[in-house]
């Protein structure tokens, strides 16, 4: 089995506020994005709500001025730490979800809080509420794959595409859930599905492509893996989990001087992934470069320690 680097985290309480947002920002055609513009609807245009301080609100609103997300998002998900489970921290969050889905982050942007029955509670009541609305199911759907519930996220999924036979992101999921399951054709084919939309797109997004590349190393498609992997960085160069997996493909095939280049740019993209050091370690260790090789590992030890020493 692949262990994918791209993993969903799973107490999601900021979902539930981003999926609200969702409701009035997202057209009923779940597999399109609206424009930027009209997801400012999800912030609010008077921010003195949400008791933040003269100076917090002064750099808030410059920072959503300037479409600087990221800072507006940090300080709004720090605010909310402060006291999780009050009201203040809710209207702190829905206004972070707004952000969130500004900056494009959606899911695996969101904030760990520790409050996923809570959320997922009020997602199946949203989904129970509109439930000609696609993207609630896909949330909950999202939920099951979290908790390894793969038969009801492909239930979920397959009712979903049945509704929107254009949602990239469902044929996506669908993969990644057969994939789990160890039925690696019928992953390929949904991501399969999910590329011929994707590739549709304004904006096409690479993970179909690197998601069918893992399944496709687990079959030993080496080729193949690779033009995936090469077209998932057409679209977005700046992935570190596609030039990880890149390297693992050349890996593979013995072309080692050629692996340290995607895997060196995984790690330059991402300073806490650790994966792309451990496996430059073996290559240099092939290559006979053994003091690289030693850093690499001792890189790749000294992330891991500090991952696990905050779980």
């Amino acid at each position: 089995m692949i262990q994918r680097y791209r993993t969903t985290r799973r107490t999601l309480a900021i979902l539930v506020l981003l999926s609200a947002s969702l409701s009035s920002a997202q057209p009923s055609q779940s597999s399109t994005t609206p424009p930027a513009d009209s997801r400012l609807a999800t912030i609010p245009h008077d921010v003195s709500s949400l008791g933040l301080g003269a100076a917090q609100r002064a750099l808030l609103e410059q920072e959503i001025e300037k479409r600087e997300y990221k800072p507006a998002e940090q300080l709004l998900v720090d605010e909310a730490n402060r006291d999780p489970t009050s009201i203040r921290a809710a209207r702190l969050l829905e206004a972070a979800g707004g952000i969130f889905f500004l900056d494009g982050q959606y899911l695996n942007s969101a904030i760990k809080l520790g409050r996923q029955d809570w959320a997922r509670q009020q997602m199946e009541r949203l989904a129970t509420a509109k439930p000609d609305d696609v993207l609630y199911r896909y949330w909950l759907a999202r939920f099951d794959y979290d908790a390894h519930n793969y038969a009801s996220a492909i239930t979920r999924l397959q009712t979903i595409v049945k509704i929107d036979p254009k949602m990239v992101r469902a044929y996506d999921l669908l993969g990644l859930c057969y994939d789990y399951l160890g039925q690696l054709d019928a992953a390929v084919k949904n991501y399969n599905r999910a590329i011929e939309l994707n590739r549709l797109q304004a904006k096409p997004s690479p993970w179909p492509h690197v998601d069918l590349a893992a399944s496709l190393i687990a079959m030993n498609q080496l080729t193949d893996a690779e033009n995936r992997l090469r077209e998932a960085l057409s679209y977005d160069a700046a992935l570190p989990q596609a030039h990880y997996q890149l390297g693992r493909v050349l890996e593979m095939q013995g072309r080692y001087s050629e692996a340290v280049q995607p895997l060196q740019q995984a790690s330059t993209l991402d300073q806490t992934y650790a994966e792309p050091h451990y496996l430059l370690g073996r290559i240099y260790q092939k290559l006979g470069d053994t003091k690289s090789a030693k850093l690499e590992i001792d890189r790749f030890q000294e992330i891991k320690k500090k991952q696990n020493s905050v779980k």
